[in-house]
């Protein structure tokens, strides 16, 4: 498979990231299409500094097939998220595939391994969080091929959510 990489993302990446929001198979699991300033609103803060949440394109054979980014769950609590997270070595993570066709082939399996190889490089992480739709058996099943194992049906400010780990010790890739 190709080596797929991550390069932060830029302020030009935003109208791109606006159009891949609109896509009916991103769509139909983020909260709905903002407008290209609520995009440019949303993302300029983390992609203008260098924060705790981090946002990139991944890469393969030089075209983006992605958008991933990773978070500190621990510090979100000021906006009402993660009030019982308080290791501040958890990245949390979100990502999607740009292109339908894609869907279905590895490739996000792919692309969350990647991106855990890359976050363990650093030695501060503990733990990988993740939390999708418990109705998303498709990004369910990624993520366990991953190595990420689930805890269970939370509530978070976006809805229910499947809370799911891959612990540094413990990882696995299933295949």
């Amino acid at each position: 498979m190709t080596k797929i990489a991550f390069r932060p993302m830029r302020l030009e990446d935003l109208p791109l990231m606006h159009e891949w929001l609109g896509r009916p198979h991103i769509a139909s699991w983020w909260d709905g299409l903002p407008t290209l300033d609520e995009v440019i609103a949303d993302y300029r803060p983390v992609i203008s500094e260098d924060g705790p949440h981090k946002c990139y394109f991944a890469v393969a054979d030089g075209e983006p097939i992605g958008f991933i980014q990773s978070y500190v769950p621990a510090l979100a609590h000021a906006e009402g998220w993660w009030l019982d997270e308080h290791d501040t070595g958890v990245r949390g993570i979100d990502q999607f595939l740009c292109d339908s066709e894609s869907l279905g082939k590895g490739l996000g399996t792919a692309m969350v391994s990647a991106f855990i190889d890359y976050l363990f490089e650093d030695p501060a992480v503990t733990r990988i969080q993740t939390d999708p739709s418990p109705e998303n058996a498709r990004a369910i099943r990624c993520y366990e091929k991953a190595g990420f194992h689930a805890t269970g049906v939370i509530e978070t400010l976006d809805g229910r959510a499947l809370l799911m780990y891959c612990d540094r010790p413990s990882r696995r890739v299933i295949r």
